[in-house]
């Protein structure tokens, strides 16, 4: 849906006056979190009767979900952990993806040192969060060792490899009483070295996994932690370890892909779901590392060159959560916090962060995306499962002449996501949708639909924003049911997720 340059302006407008009200009630205390009704401001406006505000949950409150958060880039110093370590639990995330630093641990030859990783696990450990520590990356100590930086090689030689066994079996035993989650090297099909071929990655992954299953039996492993999505790279890897009958071995294998559109990329999601099935049919895909930047500028990382917001950012993670839980896909979002890139002539900061920070690496406020995955984190816990094929149609008449008013009831076109799950105990039902056909914009400016669900199974429903976290009540006369049939009259959408959902599902803080 194409927005004209006064719809920019005012949408530009109201998400300047909005920033600056968060700052406002985040200056002098950094570590607050808002939890009040109007800590997410935006022009979002919809015609139904106010109820109040989703309930928020912490991870103590929460026993299983699709969620991780990343917390990468600590082994480079790029982020401190104690800056936002406060905010983790509120968050609603127990998993935390990290690096475990090699370079930085083994900074002269043949002595470790544990202190700065003592210090994060530990602290997550108690704080009832789960680490998921990844072996990356290389040790400049060692010839043909790789380098400690992402894109850099992998170690090759004899006596690095050796040095690289060395520490994992050490990081391992050391962790293995608080660490069950591992992931090995970082997107190695990047790379300033283009020697990381997949078959050098493959034979990482297997030398690597042969440590830590040996050392923790009962250890997760994820392989692959591929960058963007390299059909041809993963075939490759897939084969090797499938032939060297080390695939079973692995818990689940990982991508990072970085899209515009966060919804344009299933197809080439569900060909490497495929590739991986030829030898594995059992294992899982899980998204390792997505997110998208509340800025634009000199920001370094992925998706820098456009003209991000923190409302864009907001719908863009969103988005993302939610359209891997509609495809049965666990998910991390990149990041926690902005990460200051100090490795280079100027010091820049990727954008990608859901808690604010600066060059010197200090939290300064949560972002709209941070309260906006607190509203998915609260109501999407693994006691919901996915309807698999969700019956629906809506108002086509509704939607304009240029777009495809095709909808898939198994996932998404280029015009509407539409994803069904229902509670495990009650069997209530909840729908996530959004227009999905384009990036997402500034506006906030919604269509009205009608959606009627064959199958259903709701009592009363209510209508949950996600990006603001307002629930709605849904009157009489906006909705009716004839059997299981329900049909829901004059329902806004926009680019970003909106929910109908039975009341039941939804728990309403207090005003």
């Amino acid at each position: 849906m194409p927005f004209t340059t006064h719809d920019r302006f005012v949408g530009k407008l109201q998400y300047g006056l909005a920033v600056l009200l968060l700052l406002t009630k985040a200056l002098g205390n950094a570590q607050t979190i808002d939890t009040s009704r109007t800590r997410v401001i935006t022009s979002f406006r919809v015609d139904l009767p106010y109820l109040g505000a989703v309930k928020l949950r912490s991870t103590n409150e929460i026993a299983s979900s699709n969620w991780l958060i990343g917390c990468e880039t600590l082994d480079r110093d790029f982020t401190d952990y104690d800056q936002y370590k406060g905010y983790l639990v509120p968050l609603g995330i127990k998993r935390l993806r990290m690096q475990a630093g090699w370079d930085k641990t083994e900074k002269v030859k043949g002595q470790y040192d544990w202190a700065w990783l003592d210090h994060i696990i530990d602290d997550a450990h108690k704080r009832g969060l789960k680490p998921w520590l990844q072996t990356s990356y290389g040790n400049h100590n060692y010839p043909d060792g790789g380098g400690s930086n992402l894109g850099a090689g992998m170690p090759t030689s004899k006596e690095a490899l050796e040095a690289w066994d060395r520490w994992v079996e050490a990081l391992v035993k050391r962790y293995r009483d608080k660490v069950t989650d591992w992931e090995i090297w970082n997107e190695p099909n990047f790379g300033d070295n283009q020697e990381n071929t997949p078959e050098k990655a493959a034979a990482l992954n297997i030398r690597t996994i042969d440590i830590i299953k040996r050392i923790q039996p009962q250890a997760k492993v994820s392989g692959l932690a591929m960058g963007h999505i390299d059909l041809t790279y993963a075939e490759t890897f897939f084969r090797i370890l499938a032939e060297k009958k080390k695939i079973q071995l692995f818990d689940n294998f990982t991508y990072h892909d970085y899209t515009y559109n966060p919804d344009s990329h299933y197809p080439k999601v569900m060909k490497l779901r495929a590739i991986l099935h030829k030898y594995a049919p059992t294992l899982p895909l899980r998204q390792g590392e997505n997110g998208a930047p509340s800025s634009p500028g000199f920001g370094r990382g992925a998706l820098g060159d456009y003209e991000w917001s923190e409302l864009t950012q907001a719908k863009w993670d969103t988005r993302r959560m939610l359209g891997d839980l509609g495809h049965d896909i666990e998910t991390s979002i990149f990041g926690i916090i902005e990460m200051a890139y100090t490795n280079g002539p100027i010091n820049r900061l990727n954008y990608k962060g859901i808690i604010k920070s600066d060059t010197t690496r200090q939290a300064i406020r949560p972002k709209m995306a941070y309260y906006a995955i607190q509203h998915v984190t609260a109501i999407f816990d693994h006691s919901l499962q996915r309807i698999q094929n969700v019956d629906l149609t809506f108002n086509k008449n509704q939607v304009p002449a240029q777009a495809d008013a095709i909808l898939y009831s198994k996932g998404t076109d280029r015009e509407m996501a539409v994803y069904g799950y229902r509670h495990k105990t009650s069997r209530k039902q909840l729908f996530t949708i959004w227009m999905n056909e384009y990036i997402p914009t500034e506006s906030t400016t919604t269509r009205n639909l009608t959606f009627t669900f064959a199958n259903a199974n709701i009592d009363t429903p209510v209508y949950v924003d996600i990006i603001t976290g307002g629930v709605y009540d849904i009157p009489a006369a906006k909705w009716k049911k004839n059997g299981n049939v329900y049909t829901f009259t004059d329902i806004p959408v926009y680019d970003a997720p909106i929910l109908i959902a039975d009341k039941s599902l939804i728990q309403l803080r207090p005003n």
